[in-house]
């Protein structure tokens, strides 16, 4: 595009070339390392930190754990000193504390020696350091305390991200700052157009646009900088629930689905004489949201999450009937061979007496047994089909599919869902995604907003609760003694080692030495044991997966996460060798392989004595509780939203300014705000949602949901 004509675009769509003390040399640099295109790029690259500058150190209390500080005094001397790479310029800075600081430069000693003035009163902010016992601040930033501004836009410096190459060009903090005030000399309030519907702005009491923009940059005061964050905040989460709902009520109106009117005699007949169990209120509940979403004629798309042997499965199964009652077949898939077998052996012994006709379909099921499966498929001689993504191959193809479960469904691909999404027309089939990693309540809001999600957070009665303890290394001994112990009672074990190194050959080698240790200290015969890492062909692991859950071995150690879902009800202790090399949910769900039977079990979180702040806390919540949703809650805290795997491609989670693990309170009430809006108008085409239609779709356009993506 022509230069002229980007003169005539908006301002906020302009390049940041045209911004006074840019050009197009630091444009490519901002473009390259910080994606800042344009004025409206800049404009929302908000501070990550703000400085005080109101508050001065005096030298004689500073200590080296003082951090970042701000001091104020006259400059005694500056020296250049040293030569080669310790080639440096040495300045001491005294207040009328009598104490002196050094400062330190290694780079643009010519031009800096030449600038400052010995003798003179400056204002010296940086990092303090500690180096040979004297502290230090290397590369501050200087000012003359006479020039030094006294108005309140000084109180609170905003510090923006930066890189080496920014610094050398002058797009450093105090560059960025300077650009941000010459953009507000030229951004007038009509460039900053209101987007949140005015009953909103009075209700909330939130500032304008224009003024909310201007103090997140430059505020004047911690007041004014809280009402800043509070209304972008609010704006940011608003927004993406209003775009996820939408995109929810787009998919309803477009998306037709199969109308399971009828609760029948299959469903009927299961629930009076085969149900294993009573069961929870909560899987009830569950299973009357599903049955109302069954019968509305659209699509159903619901994500079922519960804690690990909460009770997902019989749900899964029951809502399988719902769609044999009205005529349809039904799937499951799940990730790996043994999981999906795991589940072909439970369903089948639900059902059996029921004469309903259940297959079972992975890569390994070959030759003449595939075709006359896939034949019976197509014909509609098979009810309930469970397998590995071998379900999406196309030649897998249903008669009538009108239910289609995936469990576990983070470990498949967006495209490898839409491929089963599709396998039966007119209408796509129903889906109910599954999923065992408990889903902090925000996250669910956002990253699977448009879909409808039902919680299992009950657990059924008579599981006997896990008891995890902390061991360090030092207490090894005492470890081994409790798995000899288990193992005599005729029990089962896992000890599972976290990937010690990038390099799969030395991963390889300590699992090695680990197994050398094992076999020395349960030594054959009178001790099995199977291993399993990752660089295993699928089927030896599979092996020994099934040597161990057949009783073959009592030992099973592993290099990676034991599947997710292998129920072995035997094993009854789970030892975490570096318990601080895992994440808080990595140890939830390797703590749900045991406490599957009706035994009592155990969780030893095997650990170095030197523990950092974090591994602490990490260790302290899986001792204190074996709740999913509070140990979801603590990792959301603790790493941030990037826990749950898929949810970056989609974008939702790249927020400005929202923290999903503080911001809860203001997402419920954008979400309950953007619902209301969306009952009354549901494309947003009433006048007064014309500049928040507008913006949704210049800005949000790229964030696609989970629901629709067939």
């Amino acid at each position: 595009m022509p230069a002229p004509a980007a003169n005539k675009a908006p301002l906020l769509d302009r390049s940041v070339a045209h911004l006074p003390g840019v050009g197009p040399a630091k444009a490519k640099i901002l473009a390259e390392d910080l994606q800042i295109h344009t004025l409206g790029d800049l404009l929302y690259a908000y501070p990550f930190r703000y400085v005080d500058r109101t508050q001065f150190h005096r030298i004689c209390d500073l200590v080296p754990s003082s951090g970042t500080i701000q001091v104020r005094g006259i400059l005694t001397t500056l020296n250049v000193k040293g030569e080669g790479r310790a080639f440096r310029l040495v300045g001491r800075l005294r207040d009328d504390s009598g104490a002196a600081l050094e400062l330190v430069w290694f780079k643009g000693i010519n031009v800096l020696q030449n600038i400052f003035i010995v003798g003179e009163e400056y204002i010296a902010y940086g990092p303090l350091q500690e180096f040979n016992g004297r502290l230090s601040i290397t590369h501050p930033e200087m000012d003359l305390a006479r020039n030094a501004p006294t108005t309140a836009e000084a109180t609170f410096e905003p510090v923006y991200a930066s890189t080496e190459k920014l610094n050398r060009r002058g797009l450093d903090a105090r560059g960025r700052r300077k650009l941000i005030r010459t953009l507000f000399e030229q951004l007038l309030p009509q460039d900053l157009p209101e987007i949140i519907p005015d009953h909103l702005v009075r209700e909330l009491r939130l500032e304008s646009r224009h003024a909310a923009l201007r103090n997140i940059h430059l505020p004047g005061s911690q007041a004014e900088l809280d009402a800043a964050i509070r209304r972008l905040k609010y704006e940011e989460l608003f927004l993406l629930q209003l775009r996820l709902l939408q995109l929810k009520v787009v998919r309803e109106a477009q998306v037709a689905g199969y109308t399971f009117d009828r609760i029948g005699t299959i469903f009927n007949r299961f629930y009076s004489d085969f149900l294993p169990f009573a069961l929870t209120n909560a899987q009830k509940r569950v299973l009357k949201e599903i049955r109302y979403d069954l019968g509305r004629g659209i699509q159903m798309n619901r994500l079922l999450q519960g804690d690990v042997g909460s009770g997902k499965t019989m749900v899964g199964l029951m809502t399988m009937l719902m769609a044999l009652d009205n005529g349809f077949q039904a799937c499951l898939m799940a990730p790996t061979e043994i999981l999906a077998f795991q589940h072909y052996e439970s369903i089948t012994g639900y059902l059996a007496g029921m004469d309903l006709r259940v297959a079972f379909l992975s890569g390994n099921v070959k030759g003449k047994a595939r075709r006359e499966l896939l034949a019976a498929l197509a014909a509609g001689d098979i009810d309930i089909l469970l397998g590995t993504h071998a379900l999406i191959e196309p030649t897998v193809v249903f008669k009538n599919l009108g239910l289609a479960i995936i469990d576990e469904q983070h470990r498949f691909g967006v495209e490898q869902r839409a491929k089963l999404w599709v396998k039966n027309k007119p209408y796509p089939p129903h889906v109910l995604v599954m999923t065992a990693t408990p889903i902090p309540r925000t996250l669910a809001m956002t990253a699977y907003g448009d879909l409808d999600v039902s919680v299992i957070d009950e657990l059924p009665p008579g599981r006997t609760p896990i008891e995890t303890v902390h061991f360090t290394e030092h207490r090894r001994e005492r470890v081994f003694g409790r798995i000899r112990e288990e193992i005599a009672k005729g029990r089962q074990a896992y000890i599972v080692y976290p990937l010690i190194e990038e390099n799969e050959k030395l991963d390889l080698l300590a699992l090695e030495a680990a197994y050398e240790e094992m076999l020395h200290r349960f030594p054959r015969p009178d001790y099995q044991i199977s291993v399993v890492h990752g660089k295993m062909k699928p089927d030896a692991k599979d092996q020994e997966m099934a040597r161990f859950k057949d009783g073959q071995t009592q030992i099973m150690m592993a290099t990676t996460v034991i599947e997710v879902g292998v129920n072995v009800p035997n094993a009854t202790i789970m030892v975490i060798v570096h318990t601080e090399r895992f994440g808080l949910s990595q140890l939830h769900q390797l703590r749900g392989r045991v406490g599957r039977g009706a035994e009592a079990s155990y969780c030893i979180l095997l650990s170095s004595v030197k523990l950092s702040k974090e591994s602490r806390e990490r260790i302290k919540i899986m001792t204190e509780t074996t709740d999913g949703f509070k140990i979801a809650e603590a990792d959301l805290r603790l790493r941030g939203p990037g826990m749950i795997d898929g949810t970056q491609q989609s974008g939702i989670l790249q927020m400005r300014i929202a923290d999903l693990a503080q911001d809860g309170v203001i997402l419920a009430v954008a979400r309950d705000h953007a619902k209301a809006i969306l009952a009354q108008d549901p494309h947003l085409q009433r006048p007064e949602h014309a500049s928040l239609s507008a913006h949704l779709e210049q800005f949000y356009k790229s964030v696609r949901g989970w629901g629709r993506i067939s």
